[in-house]
């Protein structure tokens, strides 16, 4: 069987993929590489049919474990009876901490807002384990996703079968009893006790990047430092993966060997410590999978006689185990990434080695390797990929090898062992983190460092994937003319492909953004012709003591708008409309204009601007985006598309809403107005100046304030479609039933964010339709 787990790790994967996530394509699939196998690899009747049987087993453990992840708890519950598994995140005020419910079995996520800075230092350095404590409460369901490619938090809990959040207002450990602690809770403890260790003995430099690289928590690394690792494409290092497990395991058992322990001994002692280890890490896919193909590898050395394993066969025998034991582990990026990549570098390594020589270009090669496996999946979860990456690779790769990981075991096992470690060691190490720390911050910030494609649909994923297996079979081709030709023109493909199937696209789209209480608008004209982006959503930032501060607080612009921009494949905006200074219109700019290219910013013609614009203002100065005053009667035209702003007068000097840039366009067929958050009086200005103008499509002005959206300018423009941006039940009560009542009068459609998520009108040409994201 050497050589032949892949194929049946292949059929697994297609068993589950049926169960879990659309039965025909896959199976259909299923089909082809059957015979694909039978007809070009001369797989025997026999071979096929032991693929079936394992297609077959994975499909019932796929279908199990999508009819057993659900919820036995009633919503009204408020007494519970609760175990601590993990260990708890304090953020700010907020803690949060996964707990087993004892009476259902259930794992819920419990949340707790911290009442005084003494009771969070109190509970900081609280062990929740062994521990059944009773509990009042709330059952609350996680958060939807309100916007096409948001973050699904429900989602996201249910692959880990979670389904509630109970929010508690009493502390957790009020009314608690000690029990018996496990093996694998003294595990979970100890690694509690080790990183809290870390950060009572070291510098947060220091401790959070030993917390991440010795136990696997990365909840201490600082959320800017996260970010540009992601940015960069080498956050996978501060991951436990197969490079951190191999290079101690090597150590351990090389150390063994020199104090006088046989080989078998060693192979013994490894064989029971990885799995500790694996739980010490915090079980993520990656370090499991490293774990596993570890544990499998030592086992065939202890049996050499009876079975014989390869790397590859490690990995894929190492995939199907898991697969069976958590399907739903499918979903998991951790899981597609480090399977992916570890796959495509053991597959490509007798390549790699025969080929390039020189150390540095196998590094490179290596990177490369990793980058392309890991393309499609960077692509749906994160709607980019690092340019950068390659190089950033090549670099880090080899401090966190032989300068990070020894340098944090180092400090760890001295302080350890002496109490005490010289501030010599402690400086050094410290100097170069934050050296190296500076280094990624410039590499994150490079201009065109990223290239953002958007969300590929499952096809489009499909087909990229076969890509990237075509450009590694030419790959082998390589030292041919043809080889090479073929390799830049799948290379070629892989990238444009879905550039080029958003540029000709000949839809277009006006998509009203779900960003709470707030307003955002996205315009896509068709064969990307023009991207116009009306106000940005914001959130309000109020002042907290010190203590309360998250470390990564929520902000709509960065984890709304900007994730939605890229998730539809958006690289610039041509035109940036704030249609005035409110925080909830055009808060999210900042982040706007960190992360995308902005052609042009339009904002109101008044005479007092709001801080938030004159802030908007210098960084577009800095930028060198021209800024553009408009006013009414101002136009302008792209293609046979044309914007005509109906409000306000050039150099308003009264009420900030009343001043709100007011425009009207021709859109798929129908007439838009668009007017921020347009007062009765504005709307009145305009009716009386324009008293023809008719609107198909209304965007309701100031959430559907009673303030807004006059009888008589509803009368006048008789909307049949009316669009109303408002917060999950706001604390306004928007939109106002008064405000309902008139629209209904005139027989008018309404979508509302609050109700529905984003709202999407995609069209062709002079025809389009009306969808929402929620049901």
């Amino acid at each position: 069987m050497n050589g032949k787990y892949m194929y049946i790790a292949l059929s697994a994967l297609l068993g589950v993929l049926c169960a879990l996530v659309t039965f025909f394509p896959f199976f259909i699939l299923m089909i082809i590489y059957m015979y694909l196998l039978y007809q070009y690899k001369r797989f025997s009747k026999e071979q096929i049919a032991l693929l079936v049987v394992i297609f077959t087993i994975s499909l019932l453990i796929g279908m199990r474990g999508e009819r057993m992840n659900h919820s036995l708890i009633p919503e009204s519950t408020t007494a519970f009876t609760l175990e601590y598994i993990e260990n708890p995140k304090i953020d700010g005020d907020l803690l949060q901490v996964e707990i087993k419910e004892k009476f259902h079995n259930e794992n819920l996520l419990l949340r707790y807002k911290l009442k005084s800075e003494n009771e969070k230092i109190n509970l900081q350095n609280k062990i929740f384990f062994s521990r059944v404590c009773r509990v009042s409460g709330s059952l609350k369901k996680p958060a939807m996703a309100k916007n096409p490619n948001g973050f699904d938090y429900r989602n996201y809990l249910s692959n880990k079968r979670i389904h509630w959040i109970l929010e508690t207002n009493e502390n957790p450990l009020q009314h608690c009893t000690s029990i018996p602690s496990s093996l694998l809770v003294t595990l979970k403890q100890f690694r509690f006790t080790g990183t809290r260790y870390l950060i009572d003995h070291f510098p947060i430099e220091i401790a959070s990047l030993s917390a991440a690289l010795i136990f696997g928590d990365r909840s201490l690394l600082n959320p800017a430092l996260l970010g540009n690792y992601q940015r960069t494409g080498i956050v996978h290092l501060l991951a436990i993966s197969g490079l951190h497990v191999s290079l101690l395991i090597g150590v351990v058992f090389y150390l063994g060997l020199r104090v006088g322990i046989t080989r078998q001994w060693m192979t013994n002692v490894l064989l029971v410590a990885i799995p500790v280890y694996v739980i010490l890490t915090g079980s993520s896919p990656s370090v499991i999978r490293a774990g596993l193909m570890i544990f499998l590898v030592l086992l065939t050395t202890k049996w050499k006689n009876r079975l014989k394993l390869l790397p590859i066969d490690a990995i894929c025998l190492a995939f199907i185990i898991f697969l069976f034991i958590d399907p739903l582990a499918i979903f998991d990026v951790g899981f597609q990434l480090s399977f992916s990549v570890s796959t495509a570098i053991i597959l490509s390594a007798g390549l790699i080695f025969s080929i390039y020589q020189h150390s540095l270009l196998r590094m490179l090669v290596t990177s490369v390797i990793s980058q392309l496996a890991a393309f499609p999946f960077l692509l749906y979860h994160y709607f980019e990929l690092s340019l950068v990456g390659i190089i950033a690779n090549m670099l880090y790769i080899p401090l966190f090898s032989f300068v990070y990981l020894p340098g944090v075991y180092f400090l760890f096992v001295v302080q350890l062992l002496f109490s005490n470690t010289p501030i010599i060691f402690v400086n050094s190490f410290l100097k170069i983190i934050s050296f190296f720390n500076e280094v990624i911050d410039y590499a994150a910030k490079i201009p065109f460092g990223s290239f953002i494609a958007g969300r590929p649909n499952l096809i489009l994923l499909i087909v990229e994937i076969i890509i990237i297996f075509a450009v590694f079979c030419n790959w082998e081709e390589i030292t041919s003319s043809k080889g090479k030709r073929h390799l830049i023109l799948l290379g070629i493909l892989l990238f444009s492909l879905q550039m080029e199937l958003n540029r000709f696209n000949p839809y277009g789209e006006v998509t009203m953004i779900d960003v709470g209480q707030g307003d955002s608008i996205l315009i896509q004209l068709p064969f990307q012709k023009g991207t116009i982006l009306i106000d940005t959503g914001g959130t309000m930032q109020y002042h907290v003591e010190e203590w309360r501060q998250r470390a990564n607080p929520f902000e709509v612009g960065k984890d709304v708008v900007v994730p939605f921009l890229k998730g539809k494949g958006v690289t610039k905006i041509d035109k940036l409309i704030l249609t005035h200074g409110d925080i909830d219109h055009i808060g999210g700019s900042f982040s706007i204009l960190e992360e995308l290219k902005v052609k042009q910013i339009l904002i109101p013609s008044v005479i007092a601007p709001s801080e938030t614009e004159l802030d908007i203002i210098k960084i577009a100065k800095k930028k060198r985006i021209p800024v553009i005053k408009v006013a009414a009667g101002d136009h302008w035209n792209i293609d046979e598309f044309e914007f005509f702003i109906l409000s306000p007068e050039r150099n308003f000097a009264g009420e900030r809403n009343s001043g709100s840039i007011a425009f009207v366009s021709r859109l798929g067929g129908r007439n838009w107005f668009f007017g921020g958050d347009l007062d009765q009086e504005g709307e009145e200005k305009i009716i009386k100046k324009y008293p023809n103008l008719t609107i198909d499509v209304l965007k309701a002005g100031h959430h559907g304030s009673k303030t807004s959206s006059a009888e008589l300018f509803i009368h006048q423009v008789k909307p049949k479609t009316v669009l109303i941006s408002a917060g999950e039940k706001n604390r306004f009560g928007h939109p106002h039933q008064e405000v309902l009542e008139r629209l209904k009068k005139v027989n008018a459609t309404i979508y509302r964010t609050d109700l529905q998520g984003a709202i999407t009108y995609r069209f062709y040409k002079q025809k389009g339709t009306f969808s929402t994201f929620l049901p």
